[in-house]
């Protein structure tokens, strides 16, 4: 199957996978490892536009960027048009080369300050944002959004219509209302019709989570692309997985246990150097559980490798349980 070339303003991405920006997650150190795997973009972690509060360890941490990568990408949330004008601007003069406003989060800490998905609630103040941070800023600016509010409130067409006529280059859809969180199954007909009423490229996410199923959206939804979120969790190789489906003439790429011990050994030294020992480890556990899941016979080794307060006992135990000689590691199925 072949796609056009994704476009952003004047990059051109090398594929149509780009990675989530997922708070908590897509930290520095993973979006370093699902570029190597190919992701086409990665964006920063969901950040503040309050620049006031840019002084937190965690502000300063998200706006790592990745100078390294182009184009650079880095999604903002607020509610207030200036303060977001005015984040932007400081993005910009930081590197970024891509402004991308969150309007789909739905966590309620975000949602009680009226932003992320909760802005759908409100068009108008949508349509002031976006044209306040398009004219502040000479990047691209790019917008997440989700399906609507809640069932009885899907705006998606409407606020992508918007986004469209301020100037907004590119849009993500997340196939769930706010009220939907991550419960159901994703509703790819709303963002096929989102993909209908807008000229501008539309990228598919929710439930993205094996290449087979990066078809199956793609052929619902007619997108130019696809944004991958929890299926990238704990399984950055899904990336190369999802090039390699694009190729007929090649078959999907076996990873080898050998290989998965190299990515995680990899990705818990780039932790722990990233934010120092003690939070290191702390952010560790949750991508340790979740490399788990591509492992066989991992439950007393996810068990104590999740519990260790020090990096030397983490990686030791991650070398350990691959180096058993009792044949007992393997793949999950």
């Amino acid at each position: 199957m072949k796609l056009a070339p994704l476009k952003i303003g004047p990059y051109t991405l090398a594929n149509p996978f780009v990675l989530a920006p997922m708070a908590g997650v897509t930290d520095a150190p993973f979006r370093r490892i699902c570029r190597r795997f190919g992701a086409g973009m990665t964006t920063s972690e969901m950040t503040t536009a309050d620049t006031q509060l840019w002084q937190t360890a965690k502000s300063r941490h998200r706006l790592d960027l990745d100078l390294d990568a182009e184009p650079i990408a880095v999604q903002i949330a607020g509610s207030d048009p200036r303060q977001l004008a005015t984040a932007a601007i400081a993005c910009v003069e930081r590197g970024a080369q891509i402004i991308d406003i969150n309007m789909g989060c739905p966590a309620k800490k975000v949602c009680r300050k009226l932003a992320g998905s909760a802005l759908l609630q409100n068009e108008s103040l949508v349509a002031s944002i976006l044209n306040s941070v398009v004219a502040a800023v000479p990047v691209p600016v790019t917008l997440k959004i989700r399906t609507g509010w809640d069932a009885e409130h899907r705006n998606a067409e409407t606020i992508a219509r918007i986004a469209e006529d301020s100037g907004v280059q590119s849009l993500a859809v997340h196939g769930r209302t706010r009220a939907c969180r991550y419960k159901g199954q994703a509703e790819f007909e709303t963002i096929a019709r989102v993909k209908e009423v807008v000229n501008i490229p539309v990228i598919a996410n929710g439930d993205i989570t094996t290449a087979e199923k990066s078809l199956e959206v793609l052929r619902l939804t007619n997108c130019d692309g696809l944004m991958i979120g929890r299926g990238a969790q704990g399984r950055p190789w899904i990336f190369r997985e999802l090039g390699r489906l694009m190729d007929p003439g090649q078959g999907l790429p076996q990873l080898d246990k050998y290989e998965l011990r190299d990515i995680m050994l990899d990705h818990l030294n780039e932790l722990h150097r990233f934010y120092g020992e003690l939070t290191g480890v702390r952010v560790a556990r949750k991508h340790l559980s979740w490399y788990c899941k591509s492992l066989a016979n991992a439950g007393e080794f996810r068990h104590q490798v999740v519990r260790v307060d020090s990096a030397s006992e983490q990686i030791s135990l991650t070398k350990s349980y691959f180096d058993r000689e009792d044949g007992g590691v393997s793949l999950a199925a």
